[in-house]
């Protein structure tokens, strides 16, 4: 099951260096995350000072 991120995200960055694969980029407003790349690590919800990453 991949992640999702929320409207709870600020745009800070902090997931995307932490993903080990790639599968998050910037959106408008809020980051986004690649499902079919995801390998339900969670490392991006470490990472997340919002909490803004959840399971989808």
């Amino acid at each position: 099951m991949a992640h999702k991120i929320t409207e709870d995200c600020i745009a800070c960055g902090s997931c995307i260096d932490q993903c080990p694969e790639s599968c998050i980029s910037e959106g408008d407003p809020t980051y986004t995350i690649d499902k079919s790349k995801c390998t339900d690590c969670a490392t991006c919800v470490e990472a997340c000072p919002t909490g803004a990453i959840i399971k989808e």
